[in-house]
């Protein structure tokens, strides 16, 4: 949620700023989506909140404008040379126009030049989409829109500003199709062209994760992320999985068509899970195992935690999908359990289940949800722990933990814990744990 007064005392400072970059004969200009922000919230007749402020600051050096921000608070840059700043305390980026050139095929391999004097054209000639071109003096409120970003806007329409700028930064293909998937926007066809020839092999896997994360967490139809780089033909080398999935015009195979009914739908629950982010994967990984359950992901993200969380979660909510009415009595009932058990996430798991069962036209067996209630009564009663058995003479080693494991087992089966305990130990004595 954006706290207003914090936003308000941003915009405020964003002000004084301007102001005292005005009496050294120099403008402040919010850029960025910031304005873009503003811009979409005005048409929806809606009131913009924004947690962080963008202004770029042009017409004066950058040690003169280090200077007049050290008069207003603790001063932080990510380096002069970048003419990049910040105040603490402040959600403000304030930056000063730059030029880049490409060095190399990475995102990272970039030369910077800070120029404070080419003027707010060649400034804005410089950013990736024309809806992300457009520049608003912070005094005046003049809005600056030298390449037809407002009418994208309203539009809908993506589009890239300049072709030799915006192909130097091969991130920008999975950009196009993050902001069209999150803002529900056509992307423009001689910017799908040019995408199309852009190599994006270079790039780091962790900067495809971010795209890939944002689509997920700020797009209503998050697998339209995945459509638009299909449509840029940008798709398979990264996620050649997925891209499997389409036909050669774009289209969505028939039988796979519930997979975006499917991540739409987790995208909506997702912030009542433990992992918002590992909730939508799970659910696209549900449908893509030709290469792993989550190759797709592992192949943009070392976390760990993370992979586990979706491999784990799609794996039982389509085992519980696909439990059917075939269980009765306790033999059903005990599956499910074990089910359950099994389950990193198993609350997470059900509601995924829900939701993939739903995109199939089909309702989830009532079971399930019996099943986990009694699954959440059992799990809270005492269990047979390891320091239990070694008071009773075993020894630490494999067999105790065979034997807590077991233990385990019985309290799932709802045994309580002195009798599950009193069968722990008649199978360490070497009875039979079947009897």
């Amino acid at each position: 949620m954006i706290d207003i007064q914090r936003e308000n005392e941003n915009i405020n400072m964003a002000r004084e700023i301007a102001r005292k970059v005005a009496e050294r004969g120099g403008r402040a200009y919010y850029v960025g989506g910031f304005v873009r922000d503003i811009l979409m919230s005005a048409a929806c007749g809606e009131e913009a909140v924004s947690k962080d402020v963008d202004i770029e600051v042009h017409g004066i050096a950058p040690e003169e404008l280090e200077k007049l921000l050290g008069e207003l608070g603790e001063v932080k840059k990510m380096g002069i040379s970048f003419g990049v700043f910040s105040l603490r305390r402040y959600d403000i980026d304030i930056a000063m126009p730059r030029m880049e050139h490409a060095t190399g095929r990475g995102h990272k391999d970039f030369e910077v030049f800070v120029d404070p004097f080419i003027g707010p054209k060649n400034a804005a000639r410089r950013r990736d989409f024309t809806v992300n071109a457009i520049m608003q003096d912070v005094l005046s409120g003049e809005v600056l829109d030298f390449f037809g970003g407002r009418k994208d806007l309203a539009g809908g329409v993506l589009r890239h500003v300049d072709d030799g700028s915006f192909a130097e930064d091969p991130l920008r293909v999975f950009r196009a199709a993050q902001f069209a998937a999150r803002f529900g926007f056509t992307v423009a066809d001689e910017t799908l062209r040019l995408c199309s020839r852009m190599d994006v092999t270079a790039l780091s896997p962790e900067r495809v994760y971010g795209e890939t994360e944002k689509a997920f967490l700020k797009a209503g139809r998050p697998f339209d992320y995945f459509f638009w780089l299909r449509m840029m033909d940008r798709l398979g080398e990264w996620f050649p999985e997925i891209e499997a999935a389409f036909l050669g015009n774009g289209a969505l195979e028939p039988d796979v068509r519930p997979v975006t009914a499917a991540v739409k739908a987790a995208k909506k629950v997702s912030g009542s899970s433990s992992d918002a982010m590992g909730f939508v994967s799970a659910a696209t990984s549900a449908y893509f195992s030709d290469f792993g359950r989550a190759a797709w992901l592992r192949r943009i993200s070392g976390n760990k935690k993370l992979i586990r969380y979706a491999e784990n979660t799609a794996e039982t909510a389509l085992k519980l999908v696909n439990f059917g009415d075939c269980g009765r009595g306790f033999a059903g009932e005990e599956e499910l359990l074990t089910i359950f058990d099994g389950a990193d996430r198993p609350e997470d798991a059900l509601k995924l289940a829900e939701v993939l069962a739903e995109a199939q036209g089909k309702a989830l067996t009532e079971k399930c949800a019996a099943a986990f209630d009694v699954y959440l009564s059992r799990i809270a009663r005492p269990a047979v722990t390891g320091q239990d058995l070694m008071d009773r003479g075993i020894a630490p080693g494999p067999k105790l933990g065979e034997a807590v494991k077991y233990g385990e087992y019985l309290r799932l089966m709802g045994y309580n814990k002195e009798e599950a305990l009193g069968m722990v130990l008649k199978v360490c004595d070497g009875g039979d744990k079947d009897g």
